[in-house]
């Protein structure tokens, strides 16, 4: 678990030239609640949780902080309701999720095939392009909803997941009914001739036992492995491409964010930055030794995805941005943003990542 927030809080209190005040007495902190769209075993519990230790330092105890797991007040799809209404001030989940209510949330957690974008240079055009901006927009504005938002997480790429027999094509694939995310991502696969069905992670296990799905994806391994899955099926899928990138999003109720004084909105700003890093850090780590344990401890197969469904996916993905863009005057215009900033960043960015790629094989060689 990190537990290197005092240091990671005093660096950004330099770097942002913030002050801490003294500390508040518990009378007068100001408390909020987050409640995730995560069981209290996830790993990223740890990374949501030292955010709100990050928040609580910076701010000298003026703002108390409590993360609450799925289901303590709402359920997995009804964070974000919850949030907008006021029955909770802040969340934590993943804007695909909204999708089939406004389908420009899509373009703001998952990119598989915008230019060709990966999820660091899909980071920079948030932070860097017209993402921050644009997000902001889309609360507002097409999605309607009286809230913030800020990047704090990144789970990408995630894997095509868990199978109860090995597949070595598309047409495989398309003969089994498979869970994936709700909204866009699932008609993605739909397109694709896959059946799917979206169900909260702690049904996946229960109907994985029962026979109603065949396969199922998740996080990553880190994730996965806690949810035990790998209990149920021995096959698993490294490389998905439904979400090449995932970012996950601290959301505030914006009553509850007017209400708070301009150094503590930017306490909570930075905090969000500094757990993107966090995230980077905890996926490497964690994912490496859980793809070890679920070989060498549990038996599991790793294979590789299919050829074939790369580009079945990217004909699929191409069709529903075509769709959803001539249908929806926002979406276009996000869609537009990320296509212009990957023009500009995935030659250079394509050719880097060659580099590891060449090192790290011959070192695996060696």
């Amino acid at each position: 678990m990190l537990r290197n927030f005092k240091t990671c809080a005093a660096a950004l209190v330099i770097a942002f030239g913030l002050v801490v005040a003294p500390n508040a007495d518990a009378a007068d902190a100001k408390k909020w609640r987050i409640q995730t769209a995560l069981p209290a075993a996830s790993m990223y519990m740890d990374i949501i949780k030292d955010f709100a230790a990050n928040v609580d330092a910076m701010s000298g105890g003026r703002l108390k902080t409590e993360v609450l797991p799925v289901g303590a007040i709402v359920g997995f799809f009804d964070v974000q309701d919850a949030v907008d209404k006021g029955l909770v001030e802040g969340g934590f989940t993943w804007p695909h999720f909204f999708s089939g209510k406004r389908p420009a949330a899509y373009l703001f957690a998952d990119q598989p095939s915008v230019g060709g974008m990966d999820q660091f240079t899909y980071l920079a055009w948030y932070y860097e392009g017209d993402g921050e901006k644009l997000y902001a927009d889309f609360i507002k504005n097409d999605l309607k909803a009286d809230m913030v938002g800020f990047i704090n997480l990144m789970s990408g790429g995630q894997p095509l997941g868990w199978f109860k027999e090995p597949i070595s094509s598309l047409e495989d694939f398309r003969k089994l009914k498979y869970r994936s995310p709700p909204g866009i991502t699932g008609e993605l696969f739909n397109k694709m001739g896959v059946t799917t069905v979206s169900l909260p992670g702690g049904e996946l296990v229960p109907a994985a036992q029962r026979g109603v799905i065949d396969a199922a994806e998740w996080i990553n391994p880190g994730e996965d492995i806690r949810l035990g899955l790998h209990q149920v099926w021995k096959h698993y899928y490294l490389q998905g491409m439904h979400q090449a990138s995932d970012l996950g999003t601290i959301i505030i109720n914006g009553k509850f964010w007017r209400s708070l004084s301009p150094d503590l909105q930017k306490i909570i700003e930075v905090a969000a930055k500094a757990s993107v890093s966090d995230s980077i850090a905890v996926n490497i780590k964690r994912n490496g030794e859980a793809i070890i344990e679920l070989q060498e401890k549990h038996g599991v197969t790793i294979h590789d995805t299919p050829a074939d469904l790369y580009p079945a996916f990217a004909a699929a993905s191409a069709k529903v941005m075509e769709e959803y863009s001539e249908k929806d005057a926002f979406f276009k215009k996000v869609a537009d943003s990320q296509k212009a900033f990957a023009e500009k960043t995935v030659p250079y960015w394509t050719k880097l990542l060659g580099l590891y790629h060449s090192i790290g094989k011959a070192a695996l060689e060696k």
